[in-house]
């Protein structure tokens, strides 16, 4: 009986994390330096889930981790700090791999599935309130 509202719990916990991964790569879209100061741009994250829950079940959806994207992006910006010095790709930065666009739109998404998922466990729960109801 509880295995609806046990699906839509993990719906609610996936999303959560998708949306944090999709935030903090829209908050780090232009770092281009670890965090030692090195010329190293921030990794495109992005979450991969798996079917079954934590608890064991087979119902339901996990994250199964958190991945980066090594790939990054050049643009020619011969002034800043962080340029390529010398070779074939003197004058150029590297920068964050990451489409704003994309991401607000993997955001909205993310968000639109958290709401279905509220929207069935408030189902859920109230199916399973008035069926305690009729029982007693």
């Amino acid at each position: 009986m509880f295995t609806s509202l046990d699906i839509s719990t993990t719906g609610m916990l996936a999303q959560r994390t998708r949306m944090d991964v999709t935030a903090g790569n829209i908050a780090m879209a232009d770092v281009t330096e670890d965090e030692l100061g090195r010329p190293n741009p921030y990794h495109r994250r992005f979450t991969v889930f798996q079917s079954g829950s934590s608890l064991g079940k087979d119902v339901g959806v996990q994250v199964a981790g958190v991945e980066e994207d090594p790939s990054f992006r050049l643009e020619y910006e011969p002034g800043h700090k962080d340029a390529i010095k010398e070779g074939p790709s003197a004058g150029y930065v590297k920068y964050p791999n990451i489409d704003l666009a994309f991401e607000y739109l993997n955001g909205m998404e993310a968000a639109r599935a958290y709401e279905a998922n509220i929207a069935a466990f408030q189902l859920s729960k109230s199916m399973i309130t008035n069926a305690i109801r009729l029982l007693a």
